[in-house]
């Protein structure tokens, strides 16, 4: 897509989010209130559905919790979250496979340290997608981080690799 002035001046070329050459997962972090079974009825609005959650952690403090969640269905489980009127947020995360070996972890935390990228957080998925482990990161710079950690050798996964 571009844009150039009326009379035929220079262009100017843009690319939008959706044009992005690396994958993410989105993330959807549910605000709940600090009581006993909210857990349990967000989890409980999936039932039924073809939504999976393959990945989950809970931040808690004495006035709320805040869930996060990866989807298998990204686009139905934000439906599902608006239909049963749970206020959520919507961050782009970047999902790894880890390959097998005893240090694959710490491999992982090497290739993004040498490409100078902080890792805000990190949560396993419980659901490991081909049948190896996953861990999901909210990092700095997510385009960096897929191509250093593709060429390491990382498999940096997509939404359509944990629909499956």
């Amino acid at each position: 897509m571009s844009f150039g002035e009326e009379d035929g001046g220079s262009e100017v070329e843009l690319e939008t989010l959706h044009g992005r050459s690396w994958p993410s997962i989105t993330q959807y972090s549910v605000f709940l209130e600090n009581r006993v079974g909210q857990l349990l009825e967000v989890l409980r609005a999936f039932h039924g559905s073809k939504v999976r959650i393959l990945g989950l952690t809970i931040s808690d403090s004495a006035d709320c919790s805040i869930l996060r969640l990866i989807l298998s269905h990204s686009e139905q489980g934000r439906e599902i979250l608006s239909l049963n009127k749970h206020a959520f947020a919507e961050n782009e995360l970047l999902v790894v496979e880890l390959p097998a070996g005893p240090q694959s972890l710490a491999d992982l935390c090497l290739a993004l340290l040498q490409a100078e990228i902080n890792i805000h957080y990190a949560y396993p998925l419980i659901v490991h997608p081909r049948g190896r482990s996953a861990v999901a990161m909210h990092i700095d710079n997510m385009e960096q981080a897929s191509g250093s950690l593709h060429n390491m050798g990382f498999d940096v996964l997509s939404e359509a690799d944990l629909a499956s």
